[in-house]
């Protein structure tokens, strides 16, 4: 069973707005919002800019809405609001009555009787996709191609067998679909995570409830470059076992976390399962406690061990709390580290650092505005925390996926969800790190 579920993944990259205020206040309470866009350069004189349209929310209500007026390069508005936090800016630029550029800025607290300015750098959209039919069809997993195009994996009721399938698709670098496949039996099956493998083919991994010996089990398929099944595997007992992230290993095998209820100490543990290149399995781990403990993301570490983020409920007074496990090459654990606060926590995607540590992307209650807020944790080599970060508004933000980027800094890709109007949005993040 699903404790909680994964955003899922939309084809198109939608900035974040958040926010709700009422804009009439007593005087001494309100400030100035001072909004300042720079056209990018590539945006030449010859450009026609329709307009620069600007979104100012507050908890989910706009607090204020209009085009900016254009100086020289710059587009800007002075508008005056209540003082207070969890504001946020959405701009979208438009030429030929087509938006190409958008941008956005969350998280801003108005000072009272002061002007508080905010710099909105555009981003470009060089193009958007869409894939799927006239029913729910979804993407969890994406990654660039050795020859530049992008693999996808999600799930679809659209098109396959049975009541859900997984969703394989190939697209070229401009993102047009190549071709598609879809993967599973009569019932319901999905897929969580999708990797090139060294042949050139791909490793899907997810559950499956057509297939294996329980109600559903981790499901784990390989394709050749082309998307055919080279074969597929089940993994699990007699209860539900889920597969949620799967790395190729440097024998040539794979690596799979997830969460089982067939095996370990109570009710659902970190399932950690070694493959060889067939997909046989070597051999399989469980870590937690007497209450709920899930893996959702693992990656191979320098010394041949493996590096697990999830979320356990098992120790801390039962509060769900991020769950990082590092283990040695067998799969044996060799240390655990919990972190969060009073309130639950998730751990959703983890990577080894360059200086040997780890980053872990997640999400939290305990700490920030309202609702739950992205969760970003740095340790040491040996799991101990070196700093947090909380991002986000009112509302509800996830941190889904994170990697280091090559400035040393780091790159998160998540989602944003209003409470008010049920819509949900991709949140895109890169933060830099001080040293």
């Amino acid at each position: 069973m699903k404790f909680f579920t994964l955003l899922p993944i939309l084809f198109y990259l939608i900035f974040v707005i958040v926010g709700c205020s009422n804009p009439e206040g007593p005087e001494e309470t309100q400030g100035f919002l001072e909004i300042i866009v720079e056209i990018p350069s590539q945006m030449d004189s010859t450009t026609a800019i329709d307009s620069v349209h600007c979104t100012v929310k507050k908890g989910g209500s706009t607090v204020w809405e209009d085009d900016l007026t254009q100086e020289g390069q710059y587009f800007t508005a002075d508008i005056k609001l209540d003082a207070g936090s969890g504001y946020s800016v959405y701009v979208e630029c438009y030429e030929n009555n087509q938006k190409t550029y958008f941008g956005g800025q969350s998280g801003i607290t108005i000072s009272g009787g002061e002007t508080t300015t905010v710099n909105v750098s555009l981003m470009e959209i060089e193009w958007e996709k869409t894939f799927g039919g006239s029913h729910y069809d979804c993407g969890e997993s994406v990654q660039q191609t050795s020859d530049g195009g992008y693999i996808i994996a999600g799930n679809t009721s659209s098109y396959g067998a049975g009541d859900y399938d997984v969703y394989l698709i190939k697209t070229d670098a401009n993102g047009n679909e190549q071709w598609s496949k879809t993967f599973g039996g009569s019932y319901s099956d999905y897929s969580r995570s999708v990797q090139q493998t060294t042949d050139g083919g791909y490793i899907i991994a997810g559950s499956t409830s057509s297939y294996g010996a329980g109600s559903y089990d981790a499901y784990l398929i390989k394709t050749d470059v082309n998307g055919n099944e080279s074969w597929s595997k089940t993994f699990g007992g007699s209860d539900y076992d889920y597969g949620e992230s799967v790395q190729q290993t440097s024998d040539g095998g794979y690596i799979i976390a997830g969460y089982t209820l067939s095996y370990g100490a109570g009710g659902g543990d970190v399932y950690l399962i070694k493959t060889d290149a067939n997909g046989n399995e070597q051999w399989s781990q469980t870590f937690g406690g007497s209450n709920y403990d899930g893996g959702y993301s693992v990656q191979q570490t320098t010394d041949g061990g493996y590096i697990i983020a999830g979320t356990t409920g098992s120790y801390v007074g039962g509060i769900w709390y991020v769950y990082l496990i590092k283990t040695y090459t067998n799969g044996n654990q060799k240390w655990y580290k919990t972190f969060g606060g009073s309130d639950p926590n998730y751990g959703y995607s983890v990577q080894q650092t360059s200086d040997g540590g780890y980053i872990i992307a997640g999400w939290t209650y305990s700490y920030g505005a309202i609702g739950s807020d992205v969760y970003l944790i740095k340790t040491d080599a040996n799991g101990n925390q070196q700093w947090h970060k909380i991002i986000g508004g009112n509302d509800n933000n996830y941190g889904n996926s994170i990697q280091q980027t090559n400035d040393g800094g780091y790159i998160l890709a998540g989602g944003t969800c209003s409470s008010d109007t049920l819509s949900s949005d991709v949140y895109l993040i890169k933060v830099r790190v001080n040293q």
